[in-house]
């Protein structure tokens, strides 16, 4: 039989169950404590984190992830909270099913939807949080960051880096289209020039009129055709006038509408329409390339609708330009035809481009539309959609100058008998042009370059009644021979001549007082009363 242990052995006893008691509740305490602190750390994570068990139940979720998702998610399946999809892994591979299959960390972009339906972007990454007693995976967890202004950034960046490319891609196109057509437009002039010469010199009887007739036909539609090409490279302004925009549409509508009888022009125009300054025979260019599409687009006939009304700069916003602050007039056309894709969309103002078939079109229409726009300081967006037709909408800065009524000129022929001096670098042109000059009646000084051209006024300004100046030169431009020679005379007479129009350094010289602007090619007749008007003080 044992011995009964003595009461100081009991009271021994008692102290260690007491000790060890007291350690269990410090250790309790400490361990609930600790639970506190990770619990409060995990829930003000700015990170959305959550929880899921092997069924893909979300188990647990802190404060950041119920903000976004719901307070009630606990419970529910992740990609029914997440992606609000009845399965998991479509479109995108499921991150917590390939961390339960591999035991790996897993990560990668990806959307969600939160509680209103907003998309939001996120980085996520999976890795085990629980495991059993043998080691295998209980719960995973999620740790998503929301990248969505990031994503939203970069979308931003993209676009402006596009519209860069696009941009620089338009600038060096339309450089060479301009230098394409400068030249072609000096080529055309002395073809012009030489068949002016020749028609002075036999009447309508002669067996060849009718050719030369025929060849002056062609010069004129081959400048049509450079006349697309300097719209294209934004030199296609020839005289700016204020114009009203209804009535140049309603003058423009009154042709096409003869030609296109399948179609129902529609015409919603608003009556106190601001005035625009603008060349009118551009922008009548644009209109009748874009009503020509628009007709292609309704095989069988359809309906055009013609809007007008003033809008200011802050009507324009969502655009990828930026519109200068102040009033505009916002011209739109609407077509019911076939529409076009978004690959469509974003080429039709490529030169070149066309989805007529061949022979139909030069792809210079819509091209040469985009840059007289822009000369203009305008604004030109297309929206459409396939087998929904297809809006034009065009901003043209509104003027506060009034609508003058122009008059036409005469095309007979004015002869002369004052001096000119011819100055153009192009021995061809200055060959034909002098013949030109002399053919009706003018002495000729000429010169091959600006240097030249000085020397030549300086010694016999007194016996020069007018300057033929080309804009174009080497060494030393129109713009510089014009402002020495103004300073030799200030009343000095100066009609200048470029295969350009009337635009930039042009437009800026004749600002600053010089008598008028030809484009060429030209004929004698246009070239004669050019010269008279400027004789006789009647150049406006």
């Amino acid at each position: 039989m044992a011995e009964k242990p003595t009461y100081e052995e009991l009271e021994s006893i008692v102290n260690g169950l007491k000790a060890e008691l007291v350690k269990s509740k410090q250790v309790e305490k400490a361990l609930r404590e600790n639970k506190e602190k990770l619990n409060a750390m995990l829930q003000s994570i700015a990170d959305h984190m959550s929880m899921m068990d092997k069924e893909l139940n979300i188990i647990w979720a802190n404060e950041t992830a119920k903000k976004i998702f719901g307070n009630d998610i606990i419970g529910k399946k992740c990609f029914e909270v997440y992606h609000r999809r009845n399965r998991p892994c479509e479109p995108y591979p499921c991150l917590t099913l390939k961390t339960f299959q591999d035991g790996k960390v897993h990560e990668h972009y990806t959307e969600v939807i939160d509680k209103n339906g907003e998309i939001i972007y996120f980085h996520c990454t999976a890795n085990f949080a629980l495991r059993d007693k043998e080691g295998k995976p209980k719960a995973v967890i999620e740790i998503s960051r929301d990248i969505t202004k990031q994503k939203q950034a970069e979308e931003k960046a993209k676009k402006l880096e596009a519209k860069l490319q696009m941009a620089q891609k338009m600038e060096s196109i339309s450089t060479l289209a301009g230098g394409v057509a400068h030249d072609f437009n000096n080529l055309l002039m002395s073809i012009q020039g030489n068949t002016s010469l020749m028609l002075i010199d036999i009447d309508s009887l002669h067996p060849h009129y009718k050719r030369l007739k025929s060849i002056e036909k062609q010069v004129q539609s081959g400048a049509k055709l450079t006349s697309h090409l300097l719209g294209y490279a934004r030199k296609g302004k020839y005289e700016v006038k204020a114009i009203d925009p209804n009535q140049l549409l309603e003058d423009i509508l009154e042709t096409f509408a003869r030609t296109r009888k399948e179609i129902t022009i529609q015409q919603d125009f608003a009556e106190d329409l601001f005035a625009i300054e603008a060349d009118a025979g551009q922008i009548e260019q644009v209109f009748l390339n874009i009503f020509i599409n628009a007709s292609d687009a309704m095989h069988g006939g359809g309906n055009l609708i013609l809007r007008s009304i003033n809008v200011t700069h802050k009507e324009m916003k969502g655009k990828l330009y930026k519109p200068k602050p102040g009033n505009y007039v916002l011209l739109t056309v609407t077509d019911t035809g076939i529409g076009m894709d978004k690959k469509t969309i974003e080429r039709i103002f490529d030169p070149f481009f066309t989805t007529k078939e061949m022979g139909r079109g030069t792809g210079l229409g819509l091209a040469s539309a985009y840059g007289i726009i822009k000369a203009h300081g305008g604004h030109i967006d297309v929206e459409s959609k396939k087998g929904q037709g297809t809006t034009f909408s065009i901003y043209m800065p509104a003027s506060k100058r009034k609508v003058r009524k122009v008059t036409k000129t005469s095309d007979n022929l004015i002869k002369g008998a004052q001096t000119v001096l011819l100055v153009d670098d192009e021995e061809i042109i200055q060959k034909v042009c002098k013949e030109l000059l002399e053919a009706i009646g003018y002495r000729i000084f000429t010169a091959k370059d600006g240097k030249e051209a000085l020397k030549l006024y300086k010694k016999n300004q007194n016996k020069i009644d007018l300057v033929l100046l080309d804009m174009t030169m080497p060494n030393m431009s129109g713009s510089e021979v014009y402002d020495r020679m103004k300073e030799m005379n200030p009343n000095i007479k100066v009609l200048l001549s470029s295969g350009y129009s009337i635009d930039g350094e042009a437009t800026e010289i004749l600002e600053r007082g010089c008598n008028g602007f030809i484009q060429k090619p030209f004929n004698l007749n246009a070239l004669s009363q050019k010269i008279r008007k400027i004789l006789e003080k009647k150049y406006l």
